[in-house]
């Protein structure tokens, strides 16, 4: 007796290259007997393009429920893909780059393919190191008039990091002993927006609220040439942003424990976007992976789980002072 295979909207199809069948398929024996020679026989491409997926997802700060809610598809297709076994079709992937608000060549492979100078450049830096990489792309912002020779001096100084490591907190008292305006960079984008930081994402997306965030951090730039800017956690998954900040402000990442992050978190009643979540720890364990290497960028670094407030702000201030070099 025949079968016939029926694809609607949104389905994946049979990978014919591997042997996988489709993410849609449902529960059952065939789903169960498959799983053994899908793990042994896992196209490289489709593991690739999970691991992409499961890091872009976790760089900002999403869960895999709200990944799929954005994106209009089951849970778990979307966890098919990320391990490597769904074979999705371009649709779902166009709908999944809309979730995790990036380009569909970031999701698939890289940008430095699309033309000869950009496979030249990816070859001289493929195998450099991160220092070096690190002063090719200040050399390049100077080439660019981006960079302008930007040294850790900048008396623009910006906090960075997770929710919970103290950048209101610290970032207040380190205003006020220095005498500088203090900025809270999410304060500032709600008025650019005319709204709050919820009802900007709930109304008009992820994606507005990223622009207005930049608009707002390049004001700040602007008006303050001394200052000390709070900046929200998810801003570095902005690369654009991220730059901005890079090469403006001497900048501090402040680092917590993760249990402190939550407990911190929990005291302000705020626990977005990991709300009414049974796995909280994990969720922001995994946002805190997927943002380190990001803000490992920064000019300088400070453990705020190390030792108590006053303690951990005189060792900021001091650290502060020596960057910028101004008199203790």
């Amino acid at each position: 007796m025949s079968s016939t295979i029926v694809h609607s909207t949104g389905a994946m199809p049979t990978d014919r290259a591997s042997g996988s069948e489709s993410a849609a398929v449902g529960p059952g024996a065939r789903s169960d007997a498959r799983s053994g020679a899908d793990a042994e026989h896992k196209n490289p491409f489709l593991v690739a393009l999970g691991e992409r997926v499961r890091a872009l997802r976790s760089r900002r700060g999403l869960t895999r429920k709200a990944v799929a809610l954005a994106a209009d598809v089951s849970e778990r297709h979307l966890a098919n893909l990320e391990h490597g076994t769904g074979n999705a079709s371009i649709l779902v992937l166009l709908q999944v780059t809309g979730a995790l608000q990036c380009t569909l060549a970031e999701l698939i492979g890289d940008v430095t393919t699309s033309s000869p100078e950009w496979l030249l450049i990816r070859e001289l830096l493929e195998h450099c190191e991160e220092s070096t990489l690190r002063k090719v792309r200040i050399a390049v912002g100077e080439i660019l008039g981006t960079g302008a020779g930007k040294v850790a001096r900048n008396p623009r100084v910006a906090l960075i990091g997770l929710r919970g490591a103290g950048k209101s907190t610290l970032g207040q008292m380190l205003a006020d002993e220095l005498g500088f305006p203090f900025v809270e960079l999410s304060r500032e984008t709600e008025k650019f927006a005319g709204c709050s930081v919820s009802e900007i994402q709930a109304l008009y997306g992820m994606n507005a609220y990223r622009r207005y965030e930049r608009r707002a951090l390049e004001e700040a730039i602007r008006i303050y040439p001394e200052a000390v800017i709070a900046t929200p956690g998810g801003l570095v998954s902005d690369a654009a942003t991220f730059n901005v900040l890079l090469t403006h402000c001497t900048t501090v990442w402040l680092q917590a424990d993760a249990e402190d992050h939550m407990k911190r978190v929990t005291a302000q009643g705020d626990l977005r976007p990991m709300a009414a979540s049974k796995e909280a720890m994990a969720d922001l364990q995994r946002i805190l992976a997927g943002r380190a290497a990001f803000y490992s960028k920064a000019d300088l670094q400070l453990d705020t789980s190390a030792q108590p407030l006053e303690l951990t702000f005189h060792a900021l201030r001091d650290l502060v002072r020596q960057a910028i070099a101004l008199p203790a």
